[in-house]
């Protein structure tokens, strides 16, 4: 593995969920492996499972850990081609990432959509900088379009409570918002189920559909009730529009997760990505009843994080 922003990096997602169930096992099991190397942590968003999976799985692997709240401190950085950088832009994004070239083995980058110019995000105007200027491996902690990190932890989870022999179907729901929510984990979540053995199929209301690029042929159901009849894992997750970019059209409907909506289901186990509206997104009863395995999800952070650190190593001592 060469760099990691998406699911089309893995070469067999089997393999690698595989080996992400053995590490958990057994989560010091390569302690000299990233010895002597450095991974460089830089987060222009807000993280909280993210920062801390990362930082353990480097760790346990032995890695050196730089971590850089970019955002809040490092200079204000510029990412237009040609800027006349006369205003409160003090480093281009270009000679931050060669200075990280110097200091790291690997970059690891979480920038979030701009959610002001579609154009902009669906081009990952700041991922494809790193991906253009960086000497070193690049691995995306979340980008304007795609989560992979967090889809490979939902992967295994699935895996992991999965064993029937039939194909279980898996529901990626939306869900309500105080606020625009880029399509990040909609999108790379849909990526990743059409490589897992499943029967997928994505609920949301009109005007909320995701873009094609990322879901294809994929069902789409505009009826919450009708998407979760028989569903045997749900995934809860807002998004704002993607045609109408960043809008939010009105939903009459409720498509708040509750309790009562759990009942038509095959006693479906719900996920969400975290962090979670509470009583907006899905209710207390669901989110702390039996079928939530939201922290197994968010302990599997570690993990997926983990076989794909060492993964990438692999390429850089071969």
């Amino acid at each position: 593995m060469k760099k990691f922003t998406s699911v089309s990096d893995v070469k067999n997602l089997q393999e690698i969920i595989k080996k992400a169930l053995q590490i958990k096992e057994n989560p010091n099991s390569e302690p000299e492996k990233g010895k002597g190397k450095t991974i460089g942590l830089v987060f222009l968003n807000s993280s909280l499972r993210t920062r801390l999976s990362s930082q353990i799985a480097a760790q346990n692997l032995g890695l050196n850990v730089l971590t850089l709240n970019a955002a809040q401190e490092a200079w204000n950085l510029e990412f237009a081609d040609g800027a006349v950088m006369n205003g409160d832009t003090v480093e281009h994004i270009k000679d931050a990432i060669e200075v990280l070239n110097q200091y790291c083995d690997i970059i690891a980058v979480r920038c979030f959509a701009g959610m002001k110019s579609k154009e902009d995000d669906v081009n990952e105007s700041i991922l494809s900088q790193f991906e253009q200027h960086a000497k070193v491996p690049v691995i995306s902690l979340e980008s304007a379009t795609r989560h992979p990190l967090q889809s490979l932890a939902d992967c295994i989870t699935i895996t992991e409570n999965w064993k029937e022999e039939r194909k279980p179907k898996v529901v990626l729901t939306w869900a309500p918002h105080i606020k625009p929510i880029a399509q990040a984990v909609g999108n790379s979540f849909a990526e990743w189920m059409q490589e897992m053995d499943v029967d997928f199929v994505i609920a949301n209301p009109e005007g909320y559909d995701l873009d094609k690029k990322f879901t294809k042929d994929i069902k789409v159901i505009h009826n919450q009730e009708e998407a979760l009849q028989d569903a045997d894992f749900i995934y809860v997750k807002n998004w704002s529009s993607f045609d109408d970019y960043a809008a939010m059209p009105e939903v009459k409907e409720s498509w708040m997760l509750t309790g009562e909506k759990l009942e038509n289901t095959n006693d479906a186990k719900v996920m969400h990505c975290l962090p979670v509206r509470r009583n907006v997104e899905l209710s207390d009863e669901v989110m702390d009843g039996k079928n939530s395995i939201i922290y197994q999800q968010a302990k599997n952070r570690i993990f997926s994080a983990q076989a794909v650190f060492s993964e990438i190593l692999d390429e850089i001592n071969s």
